[in-house]
């Protein structure tokens, strides 16, 4: 049996705290709900009292937002997850920050999904990163992110990405003149977090590149060639695109 992860929730709305806690109790015996709070404020005294692992966050609050809990500590030493209605936007920021997300209403699986990288990540140095977070709320397009590297999290410059290519669920980041970073993230992902980045295109299924590493790219084969040698496949269905975004570069 797996060791319990103790946990809060916060929410203004009592009825979304109640629905959740069942759903944990149901579905998640490894989650243990140590406190259950309505603001941000009360659930800050909560977290200094209880030292809870995990907090479910939502994020559209009165007074404070979920994402400013982090301003109340010195030290961030619990995993959150963020949970929201909408916006597209924050969904993004908090990816950005490596930290997970639950869209209301909760999905199950979904929920099982959060718990589990929770899980591997519960007793490894805090990968939380307060500048990280920060940047992403307040630019539009993404300059950095953070990814989860053989235990530490890792965080690269968009502009020295390459290519990133998908792997079934994972993806591997290919970066200029490093080696690639495997990650447990799909393309998908990916893709949503450098939406507003225009030097990115979902080349493939299985691609995305950077079209500022462009080098050469051949009509009849659909290979990208890339930066440090890397080729990668353009999808006869984005061909139209992928060669009007080039004209316009």
């Amino acid at each position: 049996m797996s060791e319990q992860i103790t946990a809060i929730v916060v929410d203004d709305e009592e009825s979304a705290r109640s629905i959740l806690a069942n759903l944990l109790l149901r579905f998640c015996p490894v989650v243990r709900l140590v406190g259950s709070y309505a603001n941000v404020e009360d659930a800050v005294a909560g977290i200094k009292e209880l030292r809870p692992q995990l907090v479910f966050l939502d994020i559209e609050m009165p007074n404070y937002s979920g994402f400013e809990i982090v301003n109340f500590f010195e030290k961030v030493d619990f995993e959150m997850v963020f949970i929201t209605a909408y916006d597209k936007y924050a969904i993004r920021a908090f990816e950005v920050s490596a930290v997970d997300y639950l869209l209301k209403p909760i999905d199950i699986d979904r929920l099982n999904e959060a718990v589990e990288r929770v899980q591997q990540r519960v007793g490894q140095t805090s990968a939380f990163n307060r500048e990280l977070l920060s940047e992403s709320l307040q630019n539009k397009e993404v300059a950095r992110i953070s990814v989860a590297d053989k235990g530490y999290q890792t965080v690269v410059n968009t502009c020295d990405i390459v290519a990133i290519e998908a792997s079934e669920s994972y993806s591997t980041i290919r970066t200029l003149g490093a080696k690639p970073l495997l990650v447990s993230k799909n393309l998908k992902h990916f893709e949503t977090v450098l939406a507003d980045n225009r030097n990115f295109f979902r080349s493939h299924k299985s691609w995305m590149v950077n079209l500022d590493m462009l080098e050469k790219y051949n009509r009849s084969t659909g290979d990208i060639v890339l930066r440090d040698s890397v080729t990668a496949k353009l999808s006869k269905y984005r061909k139209e695109e992928f060669e009007e975004l080039l004209r316009l570069r």
